[in-house]
């Protein structure tokens, strides 16, 4: 907890030690939402809604992270689990806007009509756990209708009072229950046929709780208790709260976390998202738009992903879907690890929790050894889709997708310097997945170790792109055991353990076949040189040591760095809409601020639904979060390390698009917390703060610094006159 506070603290400090516009972050559109994928998402990590705006009726399509289909062997699915229906008289309405505030995360529906002012707030609570509609009207009695409740798996709907109930199970005997509580202001509130009536109120407050049985612990079997008393506490807790003191409460949780960054790109436009979109399209500049989509990412993940949960999975929290693409799973070979690469740059750490509960989970649900495909000597493997339990598709075994994972854990310790965390948590799931390697490396005859079986997601061995078969020595699995053997000897060396083992695998590293540079000046994605220059696949595996590796790098292996470019041009840049995000961060790390920008332009202008959902397609969260950390690796990157600490690149891939910024609470590796402002291209001052006093090598263009600066203090850069 004491890491948690100290990077609130920071980024408020450097918030006062720079001053940085206040450009309001809302989507806002003229007219109700007609499809999914133009309403607005609102989530308090845990339970998700997708909110309409109707003027004549307000829809809510919910979601609850935990309601899924499956078990520890068998896949399943993400579910949806109901609506909510508010319905009122006809009306002609006039003013008409809708919006979803970043800043504080509520919906707002405002609305003239009869010569009544209407207003309509929504927000997801996590400090009460509900969903909270409030209405307002600035005349009396000027609310009647009625409210429902549907259940997307047929449970019966019941009413009692003023409180509409629906209990059911899903096939694998997940029980689960959603509870909606109307509360009128004025007038009277009746229930019949399954619904509650609604007469002249002069406003209303809605409240929405569900929940379902799952527990988070292979020991409990992945179920506790019926969920019925623990919705009714919260719904009857919330009812005794007044309105302001429910927003109040959600206000000051979520700006607890998402206040911590600003970016200001330059001002917004007056106008509607749509018309920023359909302008943006037609090629006219809105740095402030792009600066929105990446404060996006980061309301997306606050609001699917939180501590004593499970992972944001492909589409975040939000399913409408019995049957959804690819399950709504956890993709391992890019997709759930794109989707935590933005929070420990743009200070979400928290957010990251329920990721690492998870691959814990996984690993024991593994190590149990029921797949006899996936069984093992030590370590763990998986295949490429799992679910919350364990459960996957066995589609494709994916030997490095634990490997890929617990480089989340070593990159937490890097950012945050926890040393209990890297001891108890970081340290031996990096082991414990190093020694899977060290038995399955082989040698070849010259003495380079090798994978004997490899795969290039979803590219299939060598180069066929059927996705199936393996290869051995592919550079996609050489580059990510060589992260996963650089990052254990970090560790080691961090908590000064187990230096005889250490060395041991330092040599392996040593040994380890690295990439190569092929026949047409490409970085090879087979051991062999074997690449078609005229092959556009989504995928680019072979470049995770550019992103999110960091073996190849501009600053220190330039030539393998030209060759990753090479590569990508071949792959060329039209793709879906996850693979054009990871393409934004790879221009990033190569320090091409323009090809990186024109990626993200291109993400907003062809991969971009409605209510800026990005879609691969179908809609995909990941295009969303990767975008986020593409636009903070343009802007700062600390991925190398020397022997005087992590190098602080300051603006090593900005734009010519952003001319003049500023940005302010982005962390970097080693402990730090960074504030820049740049006018014309040029970095004018930056601040930099040191949590714990760790050594660092400051770096813009020329200019290279090393600096100590004292645990809790402040450097500040800037430009020579």
């Amino acid at each position: 907890m004491k890491f948690l506070f100290r990077v609130c603290v920071a980024s408020l400090l450097l918030s006062e030690l720079s001053s940085f516009a206040s450009e309001p972050l809302n989507l806002w559109y003229r007219e109700p939402a007609q499809k999914w994928v133009e309403a607005l998402p609102l989530g308090n990590g845990r339970l998700g809604g997708m909110v309409f705006g109707g003027v004549e009726r307000e829809h809510i399509q919910f979601n609850e992270q935990t309601l899924w289909l499956g078990d520890e062997i068998d896949m399943g699915s993400y579910q949806p689990f109901g609506e909510l229906f508010v319905d009122f008289a006809p009306a002609s309405a006039s003013d008409y806007r809708r919006e979803l505030s970043l800043d504080d995360a509520i919906h707002r529906v405002s609305y003239s009509a009869n010569g009544v002012k209407f207003l309509r707030e929504c927000f997801v609570s996590q400090p009460d756990q509900i969903m909270v509609l409030h209405f307002t009207a600035d005349k009396p009695g000027n609310y009647s209708g009625t409210v429902q409740l549907t259940d997307m798996h047929k449970a019966a709907i019941r009413a009692e009072g003023n409180k509409l109930i629906s209990t059911g199970a899903l096939t694998n005997n997940l029980a689960y229950e959603a509870q909606v509580l109307v509360l009128n202001d004025g007038g009277k509130v009746d229930a019949s046929n399954n619904r509650i009536t609604v007469t002249k109120a002069d406003g209303l407050t809605i409240l929405l709780a569900a929940g379902t049985s799952f527990a988070n612990d292979p020991a409990k079997g992945w179920r506790g208790a019926h969920p019925h008393e623990t919705v009714s506490r919260q719904l009857d807790a919330a009812a005794k709260k007044s309105f302001e003191q429910l927003r109040a409460a959600h206000i000051a949780d979520f700006q607890n976390l998402f206040s911590r960054v600003k970016l200001d790109l330059g001002a917004s436009p007056d106008t509607s998202t749509l018309d920023r979109l359909d302008a943006y399209k037609q090629h006219k500049n809105d740095p402030a738009l792009e600066a929105l989509l990446f404060q996006y990412g980061r309301y997306l993940l606050i609001s699917s992903s939180r501590p004593g949960g499970i992972p944001a999975n492909l589409q975040g929290i939000w399913n409408a879907d019995l049957r959804p693409a690819w399950y709504s799973g956890y993709t391992t070979d890019i997709n759930i690890e794109m989707n935590y690469w933005l929070a420990e740059t743009t200070a979400l750490p928290e957010c990251t929790e329920p990721l690492f509960t998870w691959i814990q989970h996984l690993a024991t649900v593994r190590k149990k050894g029921v797949q006899e495909a996936l069984k093992t000597k030590r370590g763990w493997i998986i295949y490429s889709t799992n679910n919350p339990m364990g459960g996957n598709s066995t589609w494709q075994i994916h030997r490095p997708g634990s490997a890929w994972l617990v480089q989340h854990l070593w990159s937490h310790y890097a950012f945050g310097s926890d040393k209990d965390f890297l001891r108890s948590v970081a340290y031996p799931a990096l082991k414990d997945v190093v020694e899977y390697w060290e038995d399955h490396l082989v040698a070849r005859p010259d003495g380079k170790l090798i994978t004997p079986d490899g795969w290039s997601p979803e590219h299939g061995p060598g180069g066929k792109g059927d996705g199936h078969g393996f290869h051995p020595g592919v550079s996609y699995d050489q580059e990510i055991v060589w992260d996963l053997f650089s990052n254990y000897i970090e560790a080691a060396d961090e908590l000064g353990v187990d230096s005889d083992y250490r060395a041991k695998v330092a040599a392996m590293r040593d040994k380890l076949l690295t990439p190569k540079i092929g026949k047409w000046g490409q970085l090879q994605e087979w051991m062999e040189d074997a690449d078609d220059p005229n092959d556009h696949h989504r995928h680019t595996s072979h470049l995770f040591a550019v992103y999110p590796g960091r073996q190849i790098s501009p600053l220190t292996m330039p030539e393998l760095a030209n060759a990753a470019k090479v590569s990508l041009n071949a792959r060329g840049d039209v793709s879906t809409g996850w693979s054009t995000a990871w393409k934004i961060n790879f221009w990033a790390r190569l320090h091409d601020g323009d090809r990186a920008h024109k990626l993200a332009a291109q993400l907003i202008s062809a991969c971009m639904l409605p209510n800026l959902f990005d879609t691969h397609p179908p809609f995909q969260m990941d295009g969303n979060f990767g975008c986020t950390s593409g636009i903070a690796e343009m802007l700062l990157q600390s991925q190398l390390k020397e022997s005087g600490g992590y190098v602080l690149h300051l603006l090593p891939a900005l734009p010519a698009a952003w001319p003049d910024g500023s940005v302010s609470g982005f962390r970097a590796r080693g402990g730090f917390d960074v504030a820049m402002k740049w006018q014309k291209g040029k970095l004018i001052s930056a601040t930099i703060h040191s949590f714990d006093g760790n050594p660092c090598r400051l770096l813009y263009g020329n200019d290279s610094r090393l600096l100590k600066i004292a645990r809790g203090e402040n450097y500040e850069w800037t430009a020579a006159k």
